[in-house]
């Protein structure tokens, strides 16, 4: 069962080296940029407010 809020392998292919702390990038690397662009995608469709 896919996660209601989670993004599909597909769509993470497509943004993923968009992201700055990628593997390779210049500056630090971050530990989860998936998980951290799904908490941003949960939190504004479930209308929890910053």
């Amino acid at each position: 069962m896919a996660r209601r809020y989670g993004l599909r392998d597909p769509q993470w292919e497509r943004i993923k080296e968009m992201l700055p702390g990628r593997e390779g990038h210049v500056g630090g690397t971050a530990a989860d940029n998936r998980l951290f662009v799904e908490a941003v995608l949960y939190r504004y469709r479930a209308g929890i407010p910053w």
